[in-house]
């Protein structure tokens, strides 16, 4: 069974990494086409759109996930077909809600977003409202994923996720491209029509998920006929018990949209207050392309992380205490062997990776934001993984504290840090407010199960000069580089820049990992072996 549950966390962790890659991806095109005006537009729409989707569902379709999962394992599965048909009509109410509410505050909520320009005002009113009817499906259709999910049946999870990804990706694109180019429309109506893309992508999941389930239905119903015993607990106990589950899902997920929502509310006045009024460039670099690319690190190494859940969960019941230091250690070592150099490289090619993505124009600008933004990712990963690390110790109550006292330094200190250090006074906001919460929830695991330290800060100390070794070599590539390669002012010689930096980088870093055997420390004797018969399957696949 523990093999399973890997095997479907890393299959669930490639279709989010899939889709991340995806969503970094079409922000290419979509820049060209809407420029940073329509790329704040699209971050103001989605920024309440996450918020009233996370109240909407309330944490339930996971909290599904592990109740049928549970009594699944009782071998009533009656009962986890109750909670999921209850489930639905719950969250098709709360969907109906977070419509409402999202589509009529919409105006209010534009007004404190851009006090001092009314033109955005109304935009941005606009497009939040578009992308409010996706709330009408995705509560509903999140269920369905949870459910399967208690089966131990990732796959309609991951396969809907990537579609509904596609989906809404051609639909923005070819939406965006018709408005502007085709029938010469404004900025607005393309972001609009894009935002009102979640809606549409929406629909293609629960084509898939509806397929799947007449697939599987058959055998669902099989498992019912055949239980002999059935947990005959009223529906008012059954949904005590889930929302106990529910509570710490909510959490984790909405740190980062958190953060960007106080950026939303604060960020437009503050710029203005002293005197930087041409505040798009800067929120888009920071709240949304930017953004794109600092999340893609921590998603691999986050996920590969999180598959020790299970196992963790399973010392923690047994109370074998060394086994939870090692599997506690192993979470965070790959965070920091995976992330580390990753932001670092970021941090490095800052310019030349933004440049090359995104264009040229304001790259003083952008390069910039990008390069302070990329050590944030290290904090991101680590809230992420240390908060289900501290779930999976029973601690996640300390989850809302954590994550409390990082909102509330990013709500008190954010416009004062803008004041004094213009656009990036936010990201250091950001970086405060994910900082103290990953340093609480690492203080609070080693109060609870005494977890020592030492061996990550030393593998850690021996990353960290890896990456600086990868560093050192950016720079000297990239000074000799500019002798004959225009690459500070072409696009095409920031592209090759770019993929000379981060697959020389990116290879040194690799090969010091794994010569000094730092790899095999990590993630497990056995990996050099696995290496191997991977290279020699794709040797036989390009032989043929």
């Amino acid at each position: 069974m523990s093999n399973q549950i890997v095997r479907g966390t890393m299959l669930l962790t490639f279709a989010s990494f899939l889709s991340k890659f995806l969503g970094m991806i079409y922000v290419i095109p979509f820049n060209g086409l809407v420029g940073d005006t329509g790329g704040t537009l699209y971050s103001f729409a989605y920024t309440p759109y996450n918020i009233f989707l996370s109240l909407s569902t309330i944490g339930v379709p996971l909290a599904v996930s592990k109740f049928v999962s549970k009594y699944n394992s009782l071998n009533d599965y009656e009962t986890g077909l109750r909670m999921f048909k209850a489930g639905i009509t719950l969250m098709a109410v709360t969907g109906l809600l977070s419509f409402l509410g999202l589509f009529f505050g919409a105006g209010k909520i534009a007004e404190f977003a851009v006090p001092n320009d009314l033109s955005m005002q109304q935009d941005t009113k606009m497009v939040i409202r578009m992308v409010s009817f996706a709330l009408l499906i995705i509560p509903s259709m999140s269920i369905v994923r949870g459910f399967f999910q208690g089966y131990q049946s990732m796959g309609p999870t991951a396969v809907s996720q990537v579609i509904e990804q596609i989906v809404r990706i051609v639909f923005v694109l070819a939406g965006a491209f018709l408005v502007i180019k085709v029938f010469d429309g404004t900025i607005a109506t393309a972001v609009g029509l894009a935002t009102f893309g979640a809606f549409v992508g929406a629909i293609g999941s629960c084509v898939v998920l509806w397929i799947y389930w007449q697939k599987r239905k058959d055998y669902i119903q099989e498992n019912i006929t055949q239980q002999q015993y059935t947990h005959d607990i009223p529906m008012k106990d059954l949904f005590k018990e889930l929302f106990r589950y529910a509570g710490p899902f909510i959490i984790v997920g909405l740190a980062t949209t958190l953060y960007q929502l106080v950026d939303m509310f604060t960020f437009e006045r503050a710029m203005h207050a002293i005197g930087q009024n041409d505040y798009k460039i800067s929120y888009a670099a920071i709240n949304l392309y930017g953004h794109k690319l600092i999340i893609i690190p921590g998603t691999i190494a986050t996920g590969l992380s999180l598959a020790i859940l299970p196992a963790l969960t399973k010392s923690f019941v047994e109370k074998n205490k060394k086994r939870i230091h090692e599997q506690i250690n192993q979470a965070l070592q790959i965070i920091a062997v995976l992330v580390i150099p990753a932001a670092v490289g970021l941090l490095m090619l800052s310019d030349e990776i933004y440049g090359s993505l995104y264009g040229l124009d304001n790259i003083e600008i952008t390069g910039s934001l990008l390069a302070w933004y990329a050590p944030v990712a290290l904090l991101f990963a680590l809230f992420t993984v240390s908060s289900s690390l501290l779930q999976g110790i029973n601690r996640q109550g300390f989850t809302v504290i954590s994550l409390s006292a990082g909102l509330f330094l990013k709500v008190a200190l954010n416009i004062q840090l803008i004041h004094m250090f213009g656009a990036k006074g936010a990201i250091f906001g950001t970086a405060i407010a994910a900082g103290t919460a990953v340093c609480l929830n690492l203080w609070h695991m080693k109060k609870a199960v005494n977890f020592s330290f030492k061996q990550l800060f030393k593998r850690t100390l021996l990353v960290l000069i890896f990456s600086a070794i990868m560093a050192i070599i950016i720079l000297f590539l990239k000074f000799i580089f500019e002798f004959f390669l225009p690459y500070e002012t072409k696009r095409w010689a920031t592209t090759v820049m770019m993929l000379i930096g981060v697959n020389v980088g990116g290879g040194v870093y690799l090969w010091l990992a794994y010569a000094s055997t730092l790899f095999e420390h990590v993630f497990g004797a056995g990996l050099e072996d696995k290496l191997k018969t991977k290279m020699k399957g794709i040797t036989r696949i390009f032989k043929k």
